[in-house]
């Protein structure tokens, strides 16, 4: 008798722990599995913790928007330059990366509402007289350094007295501004707050107002209607609820970015 009763108690368990693990199952897969990609090179925006994890900004608001519209995501790490092509060719299905919402890059992509206003600035090391304006950079005929692929690289490349130096990295051509290869990086002003608790930040400055205004928006392929209403959708809640601000206040982005 005790033996039958034993082997019922544990088909009953294995049927309970079958019923929980199906549950759990069923839990993690609620909703569909994108994969975001961003270029995890420029803290706080988004950036490789010590422990090897995507954190920053943009990881924490596409976090909060796929958990507020009921799907999952896979966040990778691509070089800048890969970004727009992989979501092209379907190697990823949204990018979050400070991309700038621009008429040449619709033609291609779909963008989200925007989660951040930002802008062109000037950097130059912060003992430079001669240069106190983008003008003054114009004037003196000056060599800018800009991340290639960039609106940074496009707007310099839209002027006449300017010589641009393209890095892959927009760290790389602050390096280059500190060691006097270049003589003024132009990049969003979220950038500049990669240095604001290093060494280097005592060695530069940003000239002048913010040049232009940039909104950064999630990018998908053309035609994905309904995941970009999920997204929109969901970042208006957290737009209007506060969790942008908060997490524009966590990252301390400052003025450097604002949340439209």
């Amino acid at each position: 008798m005790k033996i039958k009763i034993f082997k019922s108690t544990v088909v009953l368990v294995s049927i309970f722990l079958c019923f929980l693990f199906l549950i759990s199952c069923e839990s993690k897969n609620d909703g569909e599995t994108y994969i975001v990609a961003t270029d995890a090179t420029l803290a706080p925006m988004s950036f490789m913790s010590v422990g090897n994890d995507i954190i920053g900004f943009e990881p924490d608001l596409i976090r909060a928007i796929a958990k507020k519209a009921g799907f999952n995501i896979q966040l990778v790490n691509v070089e800048w330059a890969g970004l727009f092509g992989g979501l092209i060719t379907k190697k990823f299905d949204m990018v979050i990366s400070s991309v700038t919402v621009m008429e040449e890059r619709k033609q291609r992509m779909d963008f989200s509402i925007p989660y951040l206003k930002s802008g062109l600035a000037l950097v130059v090391k912060r003992d430079q007289k001669n240069i106190s304006s983008f003008e003054d950079a114009k004037n003196m005929n000056a060599l800018i350094g800009a991340q290639i692929g960039t609106t940074s690289y496009f707007f310099l490349e839209k002027q006449a007295s300017i010589r641009i130096k393209g890095y892959q990295m927009y760290g790389h051509a602050v390096s280059d501004l500190i060691n006097g290869k270049v003589d003024a990086v132009l990049g969003e002003s979220s950038g500049t707050l990669f240095f604001k608790n290093k060494p280097l930040f005592q060695e530069i400055k940003m000239i002048e107002e913010i040049l232009s205004d940039e909104f950064y928006a999630v990018v998908l392929r053309k035609d994905e209607n309904k995941l970009m209403a999920q997204v929109n959708s969901a970042l208006k809640e957290l737009i209007a609820d506060g969790t942008v601000a908060q997490f524009h206040k966590k990252w301390d982005l400052g003025q450097a970015a604002n949340v439209p």
